[in-house]
């Protein structure tokens, strides 16, 4: 067995394609997804929060107080003048125009005569942009002076404005501390990441190790000799298992390390907080997790590829996997789904769940004994699984 799990690995070291995805991939991986995520979306925000819009004001267009405060922000506006025929919403989605203000006839300032006023802003809010954010920047600031003016002519005090504007106050006091807000949010993120990753340093040697073997011939030679089948299983897997492992440890520092400098460079001071309130047996346990999940993989990989008759037939059923891997994570995301009761037992589910948990701070412990145990018996069940089908003459030589 051990020879079988030593020249199994030789030959994995060897081949850089599975160096690939055990190393380089988690490695880059992670910073690429994360910083290009950032980088890109804060050019696009910072782009929409540059661009010079292009405007028109229809209905009552001269009324001054709109008008002084859109050129107060005339380095960004710019502003056009339509003619009764043009179809300025034509325009808009044309992207001739950003923006149309349609201003009531008749305007009164004095809202306690008029009412309240209203104002229809036309634009296309289909792609990324700002358009409603920055009009809505300029204009509030008239809508309180309008306000203020009602307030002053009623002769209100300052309690008594406020009692109007908000009769209710609700004061929000969160008892979570920041890791546990931010776990929540993260950390439900973090398996798929993980659990991907762990599945693509498993998948290159799974699929060389079974349907490899059939397309090169060399597999007869091992089952021509005198080692038991079972043996022979358990060293591809062991070495499979090695493979996702490594790739599990390699994401776990890299996804550590990468954090940290993205957020020191990017200023991100919570991200920095959190991982720093995350002691290292959360992380240790967070690794040892990932050992039984890699088990589930490397047994299910291996099955799949002895089945295969082809290494390309074998990719094809590996591609599948990733879609059923998918779904416990999406489980585990969905509200109302805690790591309590039947959910410490459903494989995959509950180590994504406790994952979460753990990156909060609010892990149950005892949990574990049900997480390591529910995921190491599907892990066992499909090793015997891949030690029969590798007694089946029909499935080594289809």
């Amino acid at each position: 067995m051990w020879l079988i799990f030593k020249k199994e690995f030789m030959e994995l070291v060897r081949d850089r394609k599975t160096l690939i995805f055990m190393i380089a991939l988690p490695v880059l991986v992670f910073p690429l997804l994360i910083g290009g995520t950032i980088f890109f979306t804060s050019n696009a925000l910072e782009d929409a929060e540059n661009k010079v819009l292009k405007y028109a004001v229809i209905g009552n267009a001269n009324v001054a107080d709109i008008n002084s405060a859109l050129s107060e922000d005339g380095s960004m506006l710019e502003r056009v003048t339509l003619t009764a025929e043009q179809d300025y919403v034509a325009m808009i989605q044309a992207d001739e125009l950003d923006f149309v203000l349609e201003v009531p006839t008749p305007f009164n300032s004095e809202v306690l005569e008029s009412g309240q006023l209203a104002i229809n802003l036309y634009f296309n809010d289909a792609g990324l942009n700002k358009v409603y954010q920055r009009v809505s920047a300029i204009l509030t600031p008239l809508s309180e002076e309008y306000q203020l003016q009602a307030f002053r002519a009623l002769g209100l005090s300052e309690s008594q404005q406020q009692a109007i504007v908000t009769p209710m106050l609700i004061n929000r006091e969160n008892v979570a501390d920041n890791r546990e807000v931010w776990g929540e949010r993260i950390g439900a993120m973090l398996p798929y990441f993980l659990f991907f990753l762990c599945l693509q340093g498993a998948m290159a040697p799974a699929s060389d190790m079974g349907a490899g073997e059939k397309e090169r011939g060399t597999l007869e030679t091992l089952l021509i000799s005198p080692m038991p089948r079972y043996k022979l299983v358990l060293g591809k897997f062991f070495a499979i298992s090695l493979s996702g492992v490594i790739a599990a440890l390699v994401t776990v520092s890299s996804m550590a390390l990468w954090t940290v400098i993205i957020s020191q460079g990017l200023a991100v001071g919570f991200i920095v907080e959190l991982l720093s309130s995350i002691g290292v047996l959360d992380f240790v346990l967070v690794f040892l997790m990932l050992v039984p999940v890699v088990a589930v993989f490397a047994s299910l990989l291996l099955s799949l590829s002895i089945y295969a008759r082809s290494f390309k037939e074998a990719q094809s059923y590996m591609g599948g996997l990733v879609m059923v891997m998918i779904f416990p994570i999406i489980l585990a995301m969905m509200p109302g789904i805690e790591l309590k009761g039947v959910w410490v037992w459903v494989p995959l589910t509950n180590v994504a769940l406790a994952m979460k948990e753990l990156v909060k701070g609010t892990m149950d412990y005892v949990a574990l004994l049900g997480i390591f145990g529910s995921t190491a018996l599907i892990a066992g069940i499909l090793l015997a699984f891949s030690v029969h089908w590798f007694n089946r003459e029909k499935v080594l030589f289809r």
